[in-house]
Parts: C-alpha cells; structure tokens; sequence
C-alpha cells in the first residue's frame, strides 16, 4: 500500500510538472514587447492588456524616471522590466518588436537603432512628423527587411471596416467624395499629461498641431479606402483659434485631397465641441456615415434616413493592435496592403507633407507622380 501511495504521488508530480511547463509554453507564446518611451499618453492602451495578461511586455525604456514612476504606480509595473539605457533594455529582454510611444519627430531614433537589429517596430501614429523622416525610416526599414507598421485607434473601428466592406460589395457606387472629421475640444482641454503636452504642441516634435495630431487619420484613412492610390493635389488651410493656448502651432485645419476621380475633405482639429471620429463617404448610388467606432447610417434613397445601425465585431486579427501586429510578426498575415502598413503610411505622409505646404505657400500643391 505504501509503495502504491508513493507511486500515485510521483504520477501526481509528474502532471504537475507536465501542465506548468505546458502553461509556461502557452504563456511563451506571446510576442514579446519591447517599449520605447512613455510620454504619449496611448500607451494606456498596452498597459492595461498588461494589467489582463494579454500583451507580454519584457521591458521599458523610459530616460525619465519620474515618468516611470508615474506608471509604474498606476499599473504596479515590477522595476525588473524598466530600463534607462534602451540599448541595455534590448540585449536583456530580446523584444519581437518595439513598440513606439515616444514624440513622433522622434520615431525615426527608434527604426534608426531596431532596423539594424532586425527588431520589427509599431509606432503611435503618425509615421513621423515630417516626411523626410518618413523617407529615412522607410529606407531603414527596406534596407533590413524589417515591418514598420503604425498604429491608429480608428484601424479597428467596425464601423469603418463596414463602410470599407459596403463600398467593396458595390453598395453605394464608386466612391465620389470621403468627408473624414477628427479631433475634441483640445488636448490642454481634455486633460492630457504634461509629458505629452511638452511634445504634442511643438511644431518640431509633433510636426504640426492639430494637423498632424488629426489629419493623419482622415489622410490614412482615404488612402485605404481608395487601396493605396496616391492623390494627384492637395489644397490645405490652417486656423489659429486658441493662440494663448497653443502659441506654436494651430489647432484647425482643413485639408482637400484630390483623386482622380475621387476628393477626400478632412477635417481636423482641437476646437470640436465635442470627442469626434467621424466619417461619410458618398457614393455615386448612396452614402454611408460612421457617427463613431460601432454605429453607421446607410443611405440609399433621397429623404429616406433610415436607422441607426451597430456594426459587427471585427474578426482577429484585424480587431485589435496586439492581435494584429502579433499576426504580422508571426507571418499570419502580410502587412503590407492595410491602414498600419508601411506602403499605406507613406501615402498619408505625402498628403501631410503636401498639406504643410499648402498652408505655407497659399497654393494648391500637385503632387508628383
């Protein structure tokens, strides 16, 4: 009886051991997250699937303490991951891809040190904050053969994949005209960290103002819809409604995007009265308007305004950044046709670029072939 009692036990031991090597594997199998910076207050985003064991984040690079202190104690984050020296942080952690939520006119320092590395990398969008440093990170990223994706929170809004889906099913005609609206009352407004301030509103760091900050959106957004087609012109105009908040950069602008046979108005700024993502496109047959992330109003008939309807959850991968950029990297999906894709966010870049211009030679600005 005793050698059958001790025989039980070691069969018991050995599930034991079986299952937490298995669970150990199963956890493994998380991509491994490196982040660099954390003065770009999106970064809640990933913390918060930290704090639900969905996003397996190995270390931080952070040069300021304070700021990592600050997150440290909202997410009870353990010191073992924080590092001050992101070239320390790199050879300790071995990250699968670097995630970028530092000033965007500082994107380009991070594909500088990951491309050489073959580290793949996301950033908070936009790509960059000037196109030349768009053009660098693309070279870098070709150069190593590496995926530099950029991620927008409208990516996985299931009204808009409604809308991209309708328009591809021939619902509402070929597309005419795409009216794209972003922003809130302001980032000083709405409470954003002084961190994020310090960089959001300097014309170097940020790249513009609310142009920049919004625009890019209505500017990724159109060129997905219109499948990676470069624009053939773009007109812009910028407005200074809130100087003493916002002495360096404006805060509305207005940009018109030429295709074809297509224009794009986007309408970006920190002086809505209100949270906005919003955007109609107008087909030759109908129109179709995504009020937010979830409810859209098809329209196919005149007068005839129809309800308002919740669009479906979008499937994985397509659903969420950590999903999504966990398929890339794993090979499940290619990246490289699709609102975060390098290919796509060069386009955006050009329309930003162009729009800059605009505002600062007064003229329609044509864009080169």
């Amino acid at each position: 009886m005793k050698s059958k009692f001790y025989f039980e036990k070691l069969i018991l031991l050995a599930v034991f051991f079986s299952c937490s090597f298995a669970s150990a594997n199963a956890q493994d199998t998380r991509l491994r997250l490196g982040v660099y910076g954390l003065n770009h207050d999106h970064i809640v985003g990933f913390f918060n699937q930290w704090k639900k064991g969905t996003a397996n984040v190995v270390g931080v690079y952070e040069p300021s303490r304070p700021l990592w202190e600050k997150y440290k104690k909202r997410y009870n984050l353990p010191d073992s991951i924080y590092f001050d020296d992101v070239n320390k942080m790199i050879k300790a952690t071995r990250p699968e891809v670097m995630l970028g939520y530092n000033a965007v006119g500082k994107h380009v320092d991070i594909v500088e040190l990951c491309a050489p590395l073959h580290i793949p990398v996301m950033v908070e969008k936009p790509l960059a904050a000037t196109l030349a440093q768009a053009k660098r990170m693309e070279a870098l990223a070709n150069k190593y053969n590496i995926k530099l994706l950029t991620n927008y929170e409208t990516t996985w809004y299931s009204s808009f994949q409604y809308i991209y889906d309708k328009v591809n099913q021939d619902s509402i005609g070929k597309i005419r005209k795409m009216v794209i609206r972003d922003g809130h009352r302001g980032p000083v407004e709405i409470g954003c960290s002084p961190e994020f301030l310090a960089w959001l509103t300097d014309p170097v760091l940020n790249g513009a103002g609310a142009l920049n900050d919004f625009g890019c959106y209505g500017s990724d957004l159109a060129t997905w819809l219109m499948h990676g087609q470069r624009p053939i012109a773009v007109t812009a105009i910028a407005k200074h409604y809130k100087p003493s908040v916002y002495p360096k950069v404006e805060d509305d602008a207005q940009i018109i995007v030429e295709y074809p046979t297509a224009t794009a108005v986007i309408e970006a700024s920190w002086n809505w009265a209100l949270n906005l993502k919003d955007m109609e496109v107008w087909g030759e047959r109908g129109v179709i308007h995504a009020f937010d992330g979830t409810n859209v109003q098809l329209r196919l008939k005149e007068g005839n305004f129809g309800l308002v309807s919740k669009t479906k959850v979008i499937p994985a991968p397509n659903n969420d950044p950590l999903v999504y950029v966990t398929a890339v990297i794993r090979g499940q999906i290619p990246g490289t046709d699709d609102q975060p894709s390098l290919k796509y966010n060069m386009i955006a870049m050009e329309i930003l670029d162009a729009a800059k211009r605009s505002i600062n030679e007064g003229k329609r600005i044509v864009l080169q072939p």
